[in-house]
């Protein structure tokens, strides 16, 4: 949350984080599958308890503790991690009521590097959707097209101009990652990209700020 708030406080447009399921099948956030890098703690997110995890872990926020403190305020990204859904029904509901009072498309959207995940997530529209390319764009592309997903990201090396173009003309947005410098940003913004991701988004954000007030 320390992170989140920081980059709401440099005025960025939305925060991207990760979607996990602990043993209990409540949905938290963070990045790995467990706590060994970022806590020094030898505890898979996944074989313990949200209790156990909060007593050993209380930094780890619940979903809910981050939809409820950010949604409405900026535009939620919630990457879901390839896992299997042991009850979807109650994962779906889960979701769906921490999301209950956003609209999706307008406040969040569903990213995945594996967007078979996107079969097993119900509780948002496909418009929602947007599957992430590793390497292959173009695959990603047709998919998001054949199943009218909101769009589809990837790095801004994989992205070409016509592809841009042709996702646009199909009312896909596109998303590319993960700018830092200031004329990789702007040829990003040149190309008419919907979504700039990037591991730098406070010194992105100072940049475009810069920007408008030099104009």
């Amino acid at each position: 949350l320390v992170a989140f708030d920081a980059a709401v406080a440099q005025g960025v447009w939305g925060i991207e984080f990760d979607l996990r399921w602990t043993r209990d099948l409540e949905p938290v956030v963070i990045h790995d599958a467990d706590l060994r890098r970022l806590f020094g703690r030898d505890l898979r997110v996944g074989g313990c308890t949200l209790r156990d995890l909060k007593v050993q872990c209380p930094r780890v926020p619940t979903l809910a503790e981050v939809v409820g403190r950010y949604g409405g305020k900026v535009h939620l990204m919630m990457e879901s991690k390839a896992a299997s859904y042991p009850d979807r029904g109650r994962q779906n509901r889960a979701l769906g009521d921490v999301f209950a009072a956003l609209k999706p498309g307008r406040d969040f959207h569903l990213l995945s590097l594996a967007p078979e995940m996107f079969r097993r997530i119900n509780f948002a529209p496909a418009a929602a959707f947007v599957p992430v390319a590793r390497l292959n764009f173009a695959g990603h592309s047709r998919l998001a097209m054949q199943e009218g997903y909101g769009g589809v990201a990837g790095h801004y090396s994989l992205v070409g101009d016509s592809s841009i173009q042709r996702l646009h003309a199909a009312g896909q947005k596109v998303g590319t990652g993960y700018p830092r410098s200031r004329n990789c940003l702007f040829r990003e913004i040149h190309r008419g990209v919907d979504w700039i991701f990037s591991n730098h988004a406070g010194e992105v954000q100072r940049l475009i700020r810069r920007f408008q007030d030099s104009n």
